[in-house]
């Protein structure tokens, strides 16, 4: 069998991080920009091959997204080194959406589904969460308040508020994810928001709704009256 090329054999300007140099991230492919990420392949296979190998051993980046460094390491010639690499640059870029929604103003549950949605629809376990908001609706922050397991995650009112009684906040809304990728809410579900939303009446915090998100789907216990 010939053996694969490999990214130095090719033209310099055919090459990733030459590309991008030249003409900015946007132009690489996903395998190529991952193919940064690693920084080299094996013996008789590159960093371009590998970095194909793993979106499709993962189902691409969605999978990639939720995927322990752990597990990641495990693949033939990754490494922790490299797992953690691409794990980091994932996150940074969850970062980056949230930092550039920090200031937006929730003004429907449409709002807080575009906020949280492409962060939490892909967690393989239940993430419970709390958007922070001023007087004006904006957001403050979105602070993680627990992680369960497959089907449940715990919370309890003293997490719930801590940090919205630190920032001041003047409302709240709660948000988790349903890994089954169906946001159908739960009996168990109704109870913690009834129970959080008495909580806040005695706090002064108002809890304005509870988001459940799925696999891009997301439902809003404010709408069902629930």
């Amino acid at each position: 069998m010939a053996e694969r090329l490999r990214v130095k054999d090719l033209p310099v300007d055919d090459r990733p991080r030459e590309r991008l140099i030249h003409h900015g991230p946007r132009v690489l492919t996903t395998s190529e920009l991952l193919a940064l990420l690693l920084g080299a392949g094996t013996r008789g296979e590159s960093a371009l091959d590998m970095g194909e190998r793993i979106l499709g051993t993962f189902g691409g980046l969605p999978g990639l997204a939720r995927t322990a460094a752990a597990e990641l390491a495990a693949q033939h010639g990754m490494g922790l080194s490299k797992a953690c690499r691409l794990v980091a640059a994932i996150e940074l870029g969850r970062r980056l959406v949230r930092e550039q929604q920090s200031k937006t103003r929730i003004r429907s549950p449409e709002d807080a589904r575009d906020l949280l949605m492409e962060e939490m629809r892909y967690l393989d376990k239940e993430h419970f969460q709390v958007v922070l908001l001023d007087t004006k609706n904006q957001v403050l922050g979105v602070q993680l308040v627990s992680i369960g397991g497959l089907a449940s995650s715990i919370v309890h009112p003293r997490e719930v508020f801590k940090e919205a009684i630190r920032r001041s906040a003047a409302a709240i809304i709660l948000s988790h994810n349903h890994p089954s990728g169906d946001p159908t809410p739960s009996q168990d579900d109704i109870d913690v928001t009834r129970r959080l939303r008495e909580a806040g009446k005695l706090l002064g915090i108002e809890v304005l709704d509870h988001i459940i998100i799925g696999d891009n789907r997301y439902m809003s216990l404010r709408e069902k009256g629930l």
